[in-house]
């Protein structure tokens, strides 16, 4: 698989295409939620350090849980820039391991991570996320067969892979 972890130092021309994976709205009041009613069993009327100390502790921890899963950034970096590329978090493909791309919706999606799923496929997946795209990848070195990222609007992404690999 070409994954690397190399930090970008491009940041003169925008991307083709870029796309924050956020958690959904209703997942921080949920979070904070889980998080008052753990401090509220810690704490259970007592006196002292424990009457402060886990809802001081729990509730930033628990807004900091959706922030972390909505971490994950999908960016394609336009032809102008040699390689371009599509960057999922971390994990970098170059557009010339490109096959083919292919949106797909949530039954689609269902499919490709179930009865489709291959184990060596790269997924990075959010549940409350119903679109996704799979990237087919075309190197007879690598044993990676495709990529499956989610996406919001996976008909844009696919549509801006294929034109920046066919400028590249």
């Amino acid at each position: 698989m070409r994954v690397t972890s190399e930090p970008s130092t491009r940041t003169a021309v925008p991307a083709a295409y870029s796309e924050r994976l956020r958690a959904p709205w209703w997942m921080w009041p949920v979070g904070l939620g889980v998080g008052a009613l753990l401090a509220a069993e810690i704490w259970m009327g007592s006196q002292g350090l424990r009457a402060w100390v886990p809802f001081a502790v729990l509730l930033p921890l628990s807004l900091l849980w959706p922030w972390w899963l909505g971490r994950i950034r999908v960016t394609v970096t336009p032809a102008e820039l040699q390689p371009a590329e599509l960057q999922v978090d971390d994990a970098r493909l170059p557009l010339s391991a490109i096959s083919d791309v292919v949106a797909l919706d949530a039954d689609g999606k269902r499919e490709i991570l179930g009865v489709a799923a291959h184990p060596l496929a790269f997924v990075i997946q959010r549940p409350w996320i119903g679109g996704a795209v799979q990237v087919v990848l075309d190197d007879p070195q690598d044993p990676t067969p495709f990529w499956v990222i989610s996406s919001r609007h996976p008909v844009e992404l696919a549509t801006a892979l294929l034109a920046a690999k066919r400028n590249a």
